[in-house]
């Protein structure tokens, strides 16, 4: 399991995975920002970005845009942010989830 600030990455086993995830072309994966990453989470505030370089997809599922996301880095890859440290990431299926805070009467996703 790797957190890097209010973003928890867990390993997951690839038969776990749905397979219209895996194998879909609706599954193409989230588009890459300008410097070619996949944003995990964008810092609303600061601009800054918890992201993920090196070869891979990360999917959201159709059925469900609000939940999970999926990461697929086949080579393994890199968590990056400007105010933390990088992590390095063996090649496999995870699960992103971010961190959700309480209100009275909602929850909402932490906000940078």
């Amino acid at each position: 399991m790797y957190r890097q600030g209010d973003v928890l990455i867990v390993p997951v086993a690839e038969e776990t995975v749905p397979s219209h995830l895996v194998d879909a072309e609706t599954a193409s994966g989230e588009p890459r920002d300008a410097r070619g990453r996949l944003v995990l989470a964008l810092g609303e505030v600061t601009g800054h970005a918890h992201a993920v370089t090196g070869p891979g997809r990360l999917i959201r599922d159709p059925a469900d845009q609000t939940g999970p996301m999926l990461l697929h880095l086949p080579a393994g890859g890199r968590v990056v942010h400007e105010e933390h440290a990088a992590i390095p990431l063996p090649g496999g299926w995870f699960r992103v989830v971010r961190q959700r805070e309480y209100l009275p009467g909602a929850v909402r996703i932490v906000a940078d």
